[in-house]
C-alpha cells in the first residue's frame, strides 16, 4: 500500500517583494513622527513625575528633562533605522522587529534595577519613573513603526 503525501507550502513573500511595497517617502515621515511623538511623550511624563513626586537634585539622572530626551531619541532613531533596514531585506519585518523590541525593552531595564538605585539621590519613585519612560517609549515607538499604512500612504 502506497501513500503519497502531498506538501502544500503557504506563499512567502520575498524581501524584495516587501520592499517593492514601501513607500519611503511615507516611511521617513513616520519615522520622523515616531521620533517626535517619543520624545515629546517621554518629555511630558518627566514632567508629570517633577511634579507628582519630585526629583531629588542629587539623583543627576533626572536632573532635567533634556536628559530624558536624549535617552529617547537616541534608540528611536535606532528603531526607525533598523526596522526600515528590516522592511528592506528580510520577508517578515514586523515579526523579527516585534522580537527585537521586546528583547531590547528587558535588557534596557537591567540597569533601572541594579545600576540606578545605587546612584546618589535614588528613590524608588525616581525608579519607577525611569521605568514607565521605558514603557512609554517602547509602547510609542513600536506602536508608531508597525501601525498599518492608511490606503492612501500605501500607494
Amino acid at each position: 500500500m502506497s501513500t503519497n503525501v502531498t506538501f502544500i507550502s503557504r506563499p512567502t513573500v520575498s524581501a524584495s517583494a516587501v520592499e517593492s511595497r514601501v513607500r519611503w517617502g511615507a516611511y521617513a515621515v513616520r519615522g520622523l513622527a515616531t521620533i517626535v511623538a517619543a520624545v515629546v511623550a517621554n518629555t511630558l511624563f518627566y514632567y508629570l513625575g517633577a511634579a507628582l513626586i519630585g526629583y531629588d537634585p542629587d539623583f543627576i539622572v533626572l536632573s532635567n528633562a533634556s536628559g530624558a530626551a536624549i535617552f529617547t531619541v537616541v534608540p528611536a532613531i535606532g528603531a526607525v533605522l533598523l526596522y526600515a533596514g528590516l522592511l528592506r531585506f528580510t520577508p517578515r519585518p514586523a515579526l523579527i522587529f516585534s522580537a527585537i523590541a521586546a528583547v531590547t525593552f528587558v535588557v534596557t531595564l537591567i540597569p533601572d534595577f541594579t545600576y540606578i538605585p545605587t546612584v546618589d539621590g535614588a528613590s524608588p519613585a525616581q525608579t519607577g519613573v525611569l521605568v514607565i519612560m521605558h514603557g512609554i517609549a517602547a509602547v510609542v515607538i513600536v506602536g508608531m513603526l508597525l501601525r498599518p499604512m492608511s490606503r492612501s500612504s500605501a500607494r
